[in-house]
């Protein structure tokens, strides 16, 4: 029965194909080792997801533990804007310094809110300002509503973020304006700075007094 099949399949490669079933099967063979090189050179699409997280994997590291910064001035805040990769991802908001390393894709080199990194941002938070005037922890002047936008933020960040921080308040030193009026001296200062007169002591009056009267004893002598 298979001698019959095999019969059967060399007439229909004939009549079909036109080519004899040795010449048929050399071709099948080529065209199946030509599909295997092929797929080798083009991964499926299952390889290339793996690859990919894997890749992914690699490069993002895992987030280190916030650390405790104390009390900063705004200029050293400046330095963990997110430039050195060694350093963590740090913000503000109302004075106080939260680490957002977790969200770099946001705050850190090229994200939407870059510029928030590595400063007190209140002021530009409240009126969602992207402005570099606005990029201060001075929230003077802010309407009902800025400041209400403000404090959701406050809580967003102390919801999400661990504080390691505050920002160093700096109050201007105001020295005291000068009238450029001269004091007025008092009777008794003015008359204790005059300068004393020389005056004969009594030594001198008794000597003066005393010499005249001997030499007119000597005289009547």
């Amino acid at each position: 029965m298979a001698l019959q099949i095999w019969e059967t399949l060399k007439e229909a490669i004939v009549a079909y194909t036109g080519l004899s079933p040795s010449t048929f099967f050399t071709l099948l063979a080529l065209i199946l080792a030509l599909y295997y090189v092929i797929s080798g050179l083009f991964p499926s699409s299952d390889n290339r997801r793996h690859v990919s997280s894997r890749d992914f994997e690699t490069q993002m590291e895992p987030l280190r533990p916030p650390v405790q910064i104390g009390e900063v001035t705004e200029e050293e805040l400046r330095a963990y804007d997110g430039s050195d990769p060694e350093k963590p991802l740090l913000m503000a908001i109302n004075g106080q310094i939260y680490d957002v390393s977790q969200s770099r894709m946001f705050y850190g080199p090229g994200g939407p809110y870059a510029l928030f990194a590595g400063k007190d941002a209140s002021r530009a938070l409240a009126k969602m300002s992207f402005e570099e005037k606005d990029l201060t922890g001075d929230i003077s002047g802010l309407n009902q509503g800025e400041l209400e936008a403000l404090q959701d933020w406050e809580y967003k960040f102390m919801g999400k973020y661990v504080k390691v921080g505050t920002v160093k308040s700096t109050v201007p030193v105001t020295e005291p304006e000068s009238t450029g009026e001269a004091s007025e001296s008092t009777p008794h200062e003015a008359e204790s700075s005059k300068p004393t007169e020389d005056l004969p002591s009594e030594s001198s009056a008794v000597k003066n007094d005393e010499t005249p009267s001997k030499v007119n004893a000597d005289k009547e002598e």
